[in-house]
């Protein structure tokens, strides 16, 4: 497995003919991984204890076969900021994936050194699953994420955030990261180089800047779960305590668990030459449904219910859905259904009323149609289907009769629907006339009458 490769030169003494110690970098103490989901992004804050000598001090960088973006780089001391200045990041041109940081240390010893980077190849996705009870009226809700690491480099141990919101990006890290020689060609003058690094630096600070002022706060390690803040236009999702993910590895995470969620189950038709049924799962994310603390980061979710008292399961539907907002409602689809039968049938059709102009053609009409709509529900609970109907013109009549005129609505200009409540094993049928008016049969007509 790759890991970074980081040394320290010691210069122990101003002399040009001082003796050069290499010193073995010890192990993290700690790293924070902030990884965003708008982009290909991931703030990396790496905890050492470095030991370093009174004086000047160099220490090597090497990024070789990581995803680390070079411009990016920043080191800072944890103690004694005071007393040590890391005065600079230089690159030398002929070396590739290498950057070296000069340190001038009044301490003489072990200090805590924090340094921070941005990379690519990490990244999270959420997914959920859904568990209704018997009767369908709620549903438990479990979050999940799944983090997967394709950096090129190792964290083990280390504290993950996920991020949702957008983040503005002046470079693609992982183009920055590949290139051979991270500032111009090798020979390019150091006045030159300087420059370089300099602009650079200062545009990509930015985004680090950015980046950690998301991240300022620190979580206490804990059992497993994620903790949720709003800062800003982003929101923080932390995983409490530590995790290690080597590099090609990914790892499921628990997000949240949610119980008795209120749920409605809605069935429907969309029309008359389509004989399938859709069902449709809606919940809002606020107190009422015990949710609406955080928002539900976009993602799939698979949906079972609860069929016996041993707490088996039946599979229901899956569904993908977007980022939730708190206090939005959501309606998910869950695709067709068997169990729930639309039997549209067209019992009469014909023409009348029309009219003439001057010539004798046609130039005015009315259609005639008598609907039939059997609803069959074969399961073994009450179900509610909305059957809606788009009329293709604004200039129509209806006629309703039975069960169709307690369950009729007008939705718009053009479009009727018709919601029934079905108990277990029963069927329902809906029956209405429709006219439509066409050419000069509509005028002089109020529209949708």
């Amino acid at each position: 497995m790759k890991r970074i490769i980081l040394l320290i030169t010691l210069m122990l003494s101003v002399s040009a003919a001082a003796k050069i110690d290499l010193v073995t970098l010890p192990e993290r103490d700690i790293t924070q991984m902030t990884i965003y989901n708008s982009a290909d992004l991931t703030l990396i804050r790496d905890g050492r204890s470095l030991t370093l000598a009174e004086g000047d001090n160099r220490l090597q960088f090497s990024w070789a076969g990581t995803l680390i973006d070079p411009t990016s780089l920043s080191m800072l001391p944890k103690a004694h900021a005071d007393k040590i200045d890391v005065a600079e990041l230089t690159y030398p041109a002929r070396v590739k994936n290498a950057g070296i940081w000069n340190i001038d240390s009044e301490i003489d010893g072990s200090v805590p050194m924090e340094i921070t980077y941005l990379t690519s190849g990490l990244s999270w996705r959420a997914f959920y699953m859904g568990t209704l009870t018997e009767d369908e009226k709620a549903m438990r809700l479990q979050g999940y994420v799944r983090v997967s690491n394709n950096s090129g480099e190792d964290y083990e141990n280390a504290q993950t955030r996920l991020i949702v919101g957008q983040v503005h990006i002046l470079d693609q890290i992982a183009e920055l990261a590949r290139r051979e020689q991270p500032y111009g060609r090798p020979g390019v003058r150091p006045q030159t180089q300087t420059m370089t690094v300099s602009n650079r630096m200062v545009r990509k600070r930015a985004v680090m800047e950015e980046a950690e002022m998301v991240v300022t706060r620190m979580s206490a390690a804990a059992p497993k779960e994620i903790k949720k803040e709003g800062l800003s236009e982003y929101f923080l999702y932390t995983i409490e305590g530590t995790e290690t993910i080597p590099n090609t590895w990914s790892k499921r995470l628990p997000s949240f668990e949610a119980a008795e969620i209120p749920v409605v189950n809605l069935y429907k038709h969309t029309g008359p030459g389509n004989r399938r049924v859709y069902r449709y799962l809606s919940f809002k994310n606020d107190d009422e449904h015990k949710l609406g603390e955080t928002p539900i980061p976009g993602g799939n979710l698979k949906v079972y219910r609860t069929i016996d008292d041993d707490s088996h399961l039946s599979y229901t539907g899956t569904s993908n859905f977007k980022y939730i907002p708190v206090g939005e409602d959501v309606e998910l689809n869950l695709g067709a259904v068997s169990d729930v039968i639309v039997e549209p049938k067209m019992m009469d059709y014909k023409s009348d009323n029309y009219r003439f102009d001057r010539k004798g053609n046609i130039s005015g009409w009315d259609e005639i149609r008598t609907v039939q709509l059997t609803v069959k529900n074969t399961r073994d609970i009450d179900v509610k289907i909305e059957l809606k109907r788009n009329l293709n013109t604004q200039y129509w009549n209806i006629k309703n009769s039975g069960v169709a005129k307690k369950a009729y609505e007008q939705v718009d200009m053009d479009t009727v629907k018709y919601t029934l409540t079905l108990e277990p094993e029963t069927e329902k049928v809906v029956e209405y006339v429709l006219t439509t008016y066409h050419g000069t049969r509509t005028e002089g007509r109020s529209k949708s009458s």
